[in-house]
Formats: C-alpha cells, sequence, structure tokens
C-alpha cells in the first residue's frame, strides 16, 4: 500500500493553523477564568467616583491603610473613597455617599481599634512568611483580612480588608462590603459622643501624647465622678447595715458593701464612655475592660461574701467555743466548711475569669500578641504564683487528710497552742497565753507536730518531780490520788489509769513521774498545772510531818 505524501503534508499544514488560529481563543479563555483562591471578582469597581490618583495606592493592606491616614491627614475624602468597595451603593451617589462613609469609617478606626502595623502585611498576596508551620495561615495567599472586631447590639461588627479585581483592572485591596454596610451603625455607636460635638475644635486636636486636648482632661473628670459615685454607695449601704436589726441581714449587708462601690464605680465608667465620652483605643482598650473586670470580680465578690456569711449563721462556728470535747463534730464540721470555702473561691474565680475573657473583645482582638506572648506570661505568672499555689494546695491536702481541725490542740514548734482557722495561704494558731501565730502553711504541713485531740480525746500527762532517795513511793501514791480528789472531775479521765513510777534516778535523788489522765486535751494543760501544783504543796506537808526534805538538796554549782 503506497503512502500519499502530498495528502499528509497538506493535512500536516491544515493542523498546524487551525492550531495558530485556536490558541488565541483557548488563552483568552483561561485568562477570562477568575482565580477566586487569591481574590474575589467583580464586573467593576466603584465606576461612580473620579478615577483614582497614582497616590491612591491599594495594592497591599498595609498600602491601602497607608492611604487612608495620608488621605485623612489632606483631607482628601473623595480620594479616599476609593478605599471602600461600594457595590451596594448606586453609581450616581458613590461620591457623595462614599466620602460619608470612609470619613465615619476612619473615625471608628482612630477611635476604638489599635491596629498593630507589624501585622499589616506589604505583600499583594498578604501571605506571613515568617509564620510558623503550626499556624493555620502560615505561608497561604490570603484574600481577606481581619482588621478589629467591634460589638455591636446583636452580633461582632468585623473590620475587614478584601482584595477585589475587577474584570478590567488589576486587584486592589478595600473594605469589604460588610464592613461598609456596618459603618453608620458603627459610626453611631463609636462615633464622637455628644459631649465631643459641643466643643471648640482646638480641644479635639491631638496632643504631644497622642490623645486629644479634651480627653487629658475629660479622663481625670471621669475617674473623680466615678470615686465620687461609689462614695455615694458606700454611704447607702453603710446607713442600710446600720438600721438593719437583723444580725444576718447586718453581715449581708456589710459583706455587699465593697462589692457594690466597685459596681457602681464600673457601671459609671462603662455608661459614661458609651453615652458621654468616646475617648480613643488607646484609653478604651484599657478603661472598657477594667469596668468589666471590676463588675464581674465585684459580682463574685459579692457571691463568695454571701456564701461566707450563710455558712457562718448555719453553722455557728463563731459563738461556739471549738476546743471543748464535747465539740468535736463541729470541728470537723468547721474545717469541711473550711475547705469548701476554698474550693468555691477556687471555682469562682476560674468561672469569673472565663466570663471575663469571653465577654471582653479586646482579648480577641489582640490574640495574637497574646498568644505569641503566652510562652513567657505563664512562666512569670507559674513562677511569681508558685508559693501561693502551694499554700492553696496544702490548705485544702490539711483539710480533707483531717490532720489538724479547727479547734484540735496541738504542740507546734513547742508550742502548745490551738487551731483557730485554716486559711488559703496560712494557718493560724492561739498559743496557751492568747497570743496568735501565722504560720505558712506549707511549713506547717511540713513539720511534725502533735495533735493531743486527734483519734481518741483522752490522753495521759506526766508531772516530773525530781525527789529525794529517801521519799516514800507508797505515801506519795496516796497523796497523788487525794490530788486527784480535789481537781475538778469533769477534766479527770479514767481513774484506773492513775498510777506514780519512778522513771530515773542519779546522785541527786530519783525522778517520780506522776500519771494524769485527762478527759479532755484542751483541758489537759491546766489540769496537769493544777495538779503539780497540788502534789508539791502535800510534799511539803509530809516534809514537816516525817522530819526530812522530800526535796533534794544541792547547791548551786551542783545545780549548774
Amino acid at each position: 500500500m503506497e503512502i500519499d505524501l502530498t495528502n499528509l503534508r497538506y493535512l500536516a499544514g491544515l493542523m498546524v493553523a487551525l492550531l495558530f488560529y485556536a490558541s488565541p481563543v483557548w488563552t483568552q479563555e483561561k485568562t477570562d477564568v477568575c482565580d477566586t483562591t487569591r481574590w474575589y471578582c467583580v464586573e467593576d469597581l466603584n465606576l461612580g467616583l473620579p478615577v483614582a490618583t497614582p497616590g491612591m495606592d491599594r495594592e497591599t493592606p498595609r498600602a491601602t491603610m497607608e492611604s487612608l491616614v495620608r488621605a485623612a491627614r489632606r483631607d482628601e475624602w473623595v480620594e479616599a473613597a476609593h478605599l471602600l468597595d461600594l457595590t451596594d451603593v448606586p453609581q450616581d451617589r458613590q461620591e457623595d455617599v462614599g466620602m460619608s462613609l470612609i470619613r465615619q469609617l476612619e473615625a471608628v478606626i482612630s477611635r476604638k481599634t489599635v491596629i498593630s502595623w507589624d501585622d499589616l502585611l506589604d505583600r499583594p498576596d498578604a501571605m506571613d512568611t515568617t509564620a510558623t508551620s503550626n499556624q493555620a495561615m502560615g505561608g497561604t495567599p490570603r484574600k481577606s483580612l481581619l482588621l478589629w472586631t467591634l460589638d455591636m447590639d446583636d452580633y461582632p461588627a468585623s473590620i475587614r480588608l478584601n482584595r477585589i479585581k475587577p474584570e478590567n483592572g488589576d486587584p486592589v485591596w478595600v473594605f469589604s462590603r460588610p464592613t461598609v454596610q456596618n459603618i453608620p451603625a458603627l459610626y453611631d455607636r463609636y462615633g464622637p459622643g455628644e459631649l465631643e460635638k459641643m466643643l471648640p475644635p482646638f480641644l479635639t486636636e491631638n496632643s504631644i501624647v497622642d490623645l486629644a486636648l479634651w480627653e487629658l482632661i475629660g479622663l481625670p473628670v471621669l475617674l473623680a465622678l466615678a470615686v465620687f459615685a461609689a462614695w455615694l454607695v458606700w454611704l447607702l449601704t453603710s446607713w442600710v447595715s446600720e438600721r438593719v436589726t437583723s444580725k444576718f441581714a447586718r453581715q449581708l449587708s456589710v459583706s455587699a458593701r465593697w462589692p457594690a462601690c466597685i459596681v457602681a464605680f464600673s457601671i459609671f465608667i462603662l455608661v459614661s464612655e458609651i453615652k458621654i465620652f468616646s475617648f480613643s483605643a488607646v484609653l478604651t482598650t484599657v478603661l472598657m475592660p477594667t469596668a468589666w473586670l471590676g463588675m464581674i470580680g465585684a459580682g463574685l465578690w459579692f457571691v463568695v461574701n454571701c456564701v461566707e456569711v450563710i455558712l457562718d449563721h448555719l453553722t455557728q462556728v463563731e459563738e461556739t467555743d471549738l476546743t471543748v470535747k464535747e465539740e468535736v463534730e463541729k470541728r470537723t464540721a468547721a474545717t469541711r466548711i473550711s475547705a469548701a470555702r476554698r474550693v468555691f473561691v477556687v471555682a469562682v474565680v476560674l468561672v469569673g475569669g472565663g466570663i471575663f475573657l469571653s465577654q471582653t473583645s479586646v482579648f480577641q482582638n489582640l490574640g495574637l500578641t497574646l498568644l505569641g506572648t503566652a510562652g513567657a506570661v505563664t512562666l512569670i505568672l507559674g513562677f511569681a504564683a508558685r508559693s501561693i499555689l502551694s499554700n492553696i494546695m496544702s490548705s485544702l491536702q490539711i483539710a480533707l487528710n483531717g490532720s489538724a481541725k479547727i479547734g484540735d490542740r496541738i504542740v507546734f514548734n513547742d508550742c502548745l497552742c490551738h487551731v483557730e482557722r485554716i486559711y488559703f495561704t496560712y494557718v493560724q494558731l492561739r498559743d496557751w497565753d492568747g497570743t496568735r501565730m501565722v504560720v505558712p502553711v506549707t511549713e506547717f504541713v511540713s513539720t511534725a507536730f502533735k495533735n493531743w485531740t486527734m483519734q481518741e480525746p483522752e490522753m495521759l500527762r506526766v508531772v516530773k518531780i525530781k525527789l529525794s532517795h529517801m521519799a516514800d513511793v507508797d505515801v506519795l501514791r496516796d497523796t497523788f490520788e487525794k490530788v486527784i480528789d480535789e481537781l475538778d472531775q469533769k477534766y479527770v479521765g479514767n481513774r484506773d489509769d492513775v498510777s506514780v513510777r519512778v522513771a530515773g534516778q542519779d546522785v541527786f535523788g530519783k525522778d517520780v513521774w506522776f500519771l494524769l489522765p485527762c478527759a479532755d486535751p484542751n483541758t489537759s494543760w491546766e489540769a496537769a498545772c493544777d495538779a503539780r501544783e497540788g502534789i508539791i504543796a502535800k510534799i511539803h506537808k509530809l516534809s514537816e510531818k516525817q522530819g526530812f526534805d522530800y526535796f533534794p538538796t544541792a547547791n548551786a554549782a551542783e545545780a549548774t
């Protein structure tokens, strides 16, 4: 079979021609396809505005913000309207509406946002090349960038830049359509307040500290008025607490005094900042979270105080002497209530902190900064609070294991004392002479001590007396029985445990131990002192009766 080379050449030429003429069409179709991964595509952008000058740079997010700042300083609002996506505005109104909207947006941004210029990427694709692989958008081109979030009545409003590409133009970064739609509402809420609108122009100009002159004057006035409002609340709560007849109601009113003052101070700051004053973002980002923290903290403080008053009223620990033997159950209850209070306070602090972090948008806006410094802050706070946390856990350990309950009589570092209170960070001990000893909880837990009240309440106290070798022990036993008969019997334990023992001897005499059973360890020390006094008095009478001294005689040098 012969191949016609002429026909083959003809077919090949025809195919090359078809490919040559079809390639522009294919290229054009490929070019017309919008790359939605890199930008938002629209038919046209802001055709109702005059043509943008070359100085209106919108190529990168930072360039867009710099153009806004530059236009605001030069009062070029028509030019600045090109920074908005005015797709929803009719073309014949875009110039007038755009001027008004960009002026309002600039006021909101300058007053209520703290945008970090370092976070504004100066790349057309807004890709962060310095981000790590653990970050969600690290190394990824972006077509939308969140600048800030502001709270509205029903929803949070975002200030966002989008990368828009019209059909016959280059992609540019402008404020998104949802942001443009929210500008009027944002300006009504966060724009100049009624007071500022009435001020002369020179007071609204920025001072050397980047704050308006009226802000430097208004901030001290606001704080002074807030303190005055808190003082009025203090007087009111004091007046109420002095006139209530019930002790329980009086305690509740007193416990509410400080929280009510803090709430009044915080509410005054919040209402004044929203309704009267409209401070710039530098002050707002400090005042608003501080006021919210004050309200939440005061509310939690009031709850904790009320719970403590209610628990004290139910248990009536303050009116009960927990050191007596009959109150062993109340000692256990008081200790457990003390532990429950600490657990409750820790839970309240954690819940309050969560509420505060969830209700304040400042931490959401500064999220990157917080995440960047979280490791260092955690280390600093952990190092500073390690002692406090250790004491709190140790106090819970004491309350749970029952090693020392409120009202127990213990010997701590050779001091005979009662456990009076177990607080978060220290244990309050009352010495036998009435003085108080404050011991850090960690030291109390790590130091061995004697608990006279633990387990069985009865105990033996030993009265040790040095007597002559000639002393008759049988006579001493009878004498000791008489001494015990003269003691208050409610302090004396099992009489079968009464005994007299010779525990040792030396050249001076013998050591005689008088074993005194005590029914209550809380009064055992006093009972032993009374017994010692009675024993010595009766031994003197025995010495006079029998004609020799029961106590050994020694000169000063020998005694030393």
